[in-house]
């Protein structure tokens, strides 16, 4: 624990925001328009704003859902393309900064890496890691827009003789700019999002690209354009055409979404014949795009355009479904004994999670175990104070919840303001967290990277507020309409020592 005279010396800002990519650019424009008495400040450990559409760099790097509802939304795509491009996000997050003038707070290439509690001073103490040395910051709220994945490691599964591949060896997560795969044979193993966008870029050059994956992974077609979108914005005001399709988009979300656990073979059915009217007879639907799971048990995967589809068609692309014996010096082996050449193999294996950006956290000295505490609304943890992590949606648009969440905060510290709290801990009564079922942060969502990292991050119950609803219309009205003062949400002040304050709604 640090010296008082460190806290004292410290550089201080009101709210800190942890992140300069999609949710904390959007986050600091939220705190500008909603709470224009707060000052507050961003560091970022990368020296750029973008976060994911800053780091990824593999080819045809792109949204898997539509910018209409990964946008702001306080800002309208104007895009042809829905479905857009990483640069084109890039372009979109970095426009809304230099808009709202946000460049100009933000610290590059700082990284947090302790966060310390003090009820005394009701503030966090951030040890941040700048160039090898550390620096101190204070600040009364914490805004954690950190992402939720390693941008140091992604997830790598051991394979038999790797080393004795002579080819080159790739992570999507850190592709070569010199990679040249022109005319070369390619082996792309996963089945998630990231392999699906690089096969049908890669077979453009390449000589035949190869997606191995162990199990196959629900797909949907859409178009990259959305037409009726286009349409609406040249004859209505851009604001509200981005809204009536924002809306139309969302509505149709939660319908599919409710759909599948409702009557999964149904929507699997649909799903899989779309896919045969696709491909045709050129690949086997029933073994390499047949799940054994339930629709968005896992992410559904976006093919825009039937990019993926065409690629199959042609020739370029194939897809094995089995498991990998092992690598050897010119491609690797299937557990069938099939033989899959390669000058390169891309390991599209996933990504590893990180809670709030690997930080450890104290609270008056004692460390924080966040998996021994409860999540708040899914956005703050029991008995830590003034901290909140943007996390976004599973089955929907990131965004969609990181504008929510940011709205929140606002709500929260004018409320703190008008009535002269500076401390916001969510406490569980100690009967209920007895009595109530605990459930992972992310319940009924049986993907490996969010499996992985669920036994470290904060449980959720069955009552409200103490629920990570990943719903959209619920959030809503859990974010917009709920009070802040709930009796969950204590607020304090630290000239009273007690915090059996009267709770104003």
């Amino acid at each position: 624990m640090m010296s008082n005279n460190t806290r004292e010396t410290a550089r201080h800002t009101d709210v800190m925001i942890v992140g300069a990519g999609l949710s904390g650019v959007g986050a600091a424009v939220h705190l500008q328009k909603n709470c224009p008495n707060r000052d507050y400040m961003i560091i970022e450990r990368r020296a750029a704003i973008g976060g994911t559409w800053d780091l990824f760099k593999y080819p045809g790097i792109r949204s898997d859902s539509d910018m209409h509802t990964l946008g702001y939304n306080f800002k309208p795509w104007q895009a042809e393309k829905a479905i857009a491009d990483g640069p084109a996000i890039w372009d979109y997050v970095n426009e809304t900064a230099d808009e709202h003038g946000i460049r100009e707070r933000v610290q590059f290439n700082h990284k947090l890496v302790t966060a310390e509690w003090s009820t005394q001073t009701a503030s966090w103490l951030l040890t941040v890691e700048v160039g090898g040395e550390a620096r101190y910051f204070t600040c009364h709220f914490l805004l954690m827009c950190a992402g939720y994945y390693n941008y140091d490691a992604g997830h790598q599964p051991e394979f038999d003789g790797r080393d004795d591949f002579q080819g080159r060896w790739v992570h999507p997560q850190f592709w070569p700019e010199d990679l040249d795969y022109q005319g070369k044979k390619v082996i792309v193993i996963g089945s998630g999002a990231t392999a699906m966008t690089l096969v049908p870029n890669m077979a453009n050059d390449a000589e035949k690209v190869t997606m191995v994956q162990r199990s196959p992974t629900y797909v949907v077609s859409r178009p990259s354009v959305d037409k009726v979108a286009n349409f609406l914005r040249k004859v209505l005001p851009s604001s509200w055409a981005y809204g009536l399709v924002r809306f139309r988009n969302t509505l149709w979300q939660q319908i599919i979404y409710k759909q599948t656990r409702s009557n999964p073979d149904r929507v699997a059915q649909n799903l899989l014949g779309e896919v045969e009217k696709a491909v045709g007879d050129v690949v086997d639907v029933k073994k390499h795009f047949t799940p054994t799971y339930n629709p968005w048990d896992q992410r559904l995967c976006l093919v825009p355009d039937d990019d993926l589809f065409t690629a199959l068609r042609s020739g370029k692309a194939d897809v094995v479904t089995d498991t990998i014996a092992h690598v050897d010096a010119d491609g690797l082996v299937t557990g069938s004994g099939e033989h899959i050449d390669a000058d390169i193999i891309v390991s599209a294996t996933g990504i590893e999670l990180l809670n709030l950006g690997g930080a450890e956290f104290t609270v008056d000295g004692k460390p924080v175990n966040f998996a021994d505490e409860w999540t708040y609304k899914g956005v703050m943890c029991s008995n830590i104070p003034n901290m909140v992590q943007t996390f976004g949606y599973i089955n929907a648009s990131w965004t969609l919840r990181a504008d929510l969440t940011a709205e929140w905060v606002c709500r929260v510290l004018n409320h703190m303001e008008e009535f002269g709290y500076d401390q916001a801990t969510p406490r569980i009564p100690e009967l209920l967290a007895k009595t109530m079922e605990k459930r992972f942060w992310i319940h009924d969502f049986s993907a490996g990277y969010m499996q992985r990292m669920m036994p470290k991050l904060p449980r959720q119950g069955t009552q409200m507020p103490w629920v990570n609803p990943q719903n959209y219309r619920v959030d809503k009205k859990m974010f917009r309409e709920s009070a802040v003062s709930d009796g969950a949400l204590i607020f304090t002040s630290s000239n009273n020592d007690s915090e059996q304050l009267k709770q104003v709604s």
